[in-house]
């Protein structure tokens, strides 16, 4: 009724939808004892909440993906009522947010620096936030962030193979080789000097030997034994033994 004069120019939506779908953020990282001081180069702006969002290789962060997320850190300190300045908001990707950075130093006034490579540090605004391009990150600090990616080297895969092998059977890790194999079929065979495409990711998984151990020592009733099983009884096997060590399906 205020807005009369205007009606025509104007239209109404009551009680508007903002999603159709239940509102997730990727990643939160609750500082359980919050004098804790995490010494990783990309933990640096952690709060006692921390809030991540993970773009895949082929993603990337918009400008409007940036509000989304910085969205859900503001309803975080809404639902459950924490210090708006214990909250920090982390992005990363596969790229340099050359469009963003752009618009945060140009329409936002803030300012961005780039402390250690690959992670440029956002500054101006009440929340602590961080852009990290993981392909820049260094080996030697950051390989788990660094090794998700589908354009790894054989040498890269190498040492994630054997970096993962001091896990043993955790299941994060099996998650996480599951993920670069599948994006790194070429890769994997070269570092392990294979003769011939893969067709799968089970024939992977075989031919570069890191079944080994859950082929040995997994729970399938129908556990390998010898040499004379064939490729295809050997695959069922090795797969019961990695749904059992928690791989995903």
């Amino acid at each position: 009724m205020e807005l009369e004069a205007y009606k025509d120019s104007l239209e109404f939506h009551f009680e508007y939808p903002l999603t159709a779908e239940p509102l997730k953020i990727d990643c939160v990282i609750v500082k359980k004892a919050k004098a804790v001081e995490i010494k990783k180069n990309f933990a640096a702006i952690f709060r006692d909440v921390n809030i991540l969002e993970y773009k895949s290789p082929s993603d990337y962060l918009s400008i409007a993906g940036f509000y989304k997320v910085y969205a859900y850190t503001c309803l975080y300190v809404s639902f459950y009522n924490v210090p708006v300045t214990g909250l920090s908001i982390s992005f990363i990707q596969s790229r340099y947010p050359r469009k963003l950075l752009k618009h945060l130093k140009k329409d936002r006034g803030y300012t961005v620096e780039e402390k250690h490579p690959g992670i440029y540090t956002v500054k101006g605004d009440i929340f602590p936030i961080q852009i990290v391009n993981n392909r820049k990150l260094q080996l030697e600090e950051n390989l788990w962030l660094k090794g998700l990616s589908n354009c790894l080297g054989p040498s890269m895969i190498i040492r994630i193979g054997e970096e993962a092998g001091h896990y043993d059977k955790d299941a994060r890790i099996n998650a996480y080789l599951n993920v670069i194999t599948m994006a790194n079929f070429q890769a994997i065979e070269e570092a392990k000097n294979m003769s011939g495409p893969a067709k799968s990711l089970a024939e992977v998984i075989i031919r570069t030997g890191w079944a080994d151990e859950w082929k040995a020592e997994g729970k399938a009733e129908g556990k390998i034994e010898g040499e004379a099983i064939g490729e295809e009884r050997k695959a069922l096997d090795i797969a019961q033994n990695m749904l059992n060590a928690g791989f995903p399906p």
